[in-house]
């Protein structure tokens, strides 16, 4: 598999570099996104009807415990990730998307993939 993550961040950029809080805080989300269960997890939420999710709710898709689970998504929410909210007895989550923008702006600038094909490698990348 390439990879494609420096052609993507060294591309033409619409924005402007980020400063050091901005690397500060991207960092962390990135980090926090580098675990499969809660790459997952903040795809399982972004994807649950009306946008939000409790533990209840997607813990069926995972052989982890409560616990575990809450504190993947507690990961998620100090790396600003997602947000959370109290109701009764349960927590519910909630992707921000102004952070998932963020990031996605960080990689692809201006939103638009170059042009790829599936079948190439690192060695047919331009310089």
């Amino acid at each position: 598999m390439s990879n494609l993550l420096p052609l993507l961040i060294s591309s033409a950029a619409t924005r402007a570099a980020l400063n050091a809080d901005e690397a500060t805080e991207l960092a962390a989300a990135f980090k926090a996104l580098g675990d499969p269960v809660r790459l997952r997890l903040l795809s399982l939420i972004a994807a649950h009807e009306g946008g939000e999710a409790c533990v209840c709710d997607i813990s069926g898709a995972f052989d982890l415990t409560g616990p575990t689970i809450s504190h993947h998504l507690k990961v998620l929410r100090q790396a600003g990730l997602v947000t959370s909210e109290r109701r009764a007895t349960w927590v519910y989550y909630r992707v921000r998307p102004e952070t998932v923008a963020l990031l996605a702006d960080v990689l692809v600038p201006g939103g638009t993939l170059p042009p790829s094909d599936c079948s190439s490698d690192e060695s047919e990348l331009p310089a």
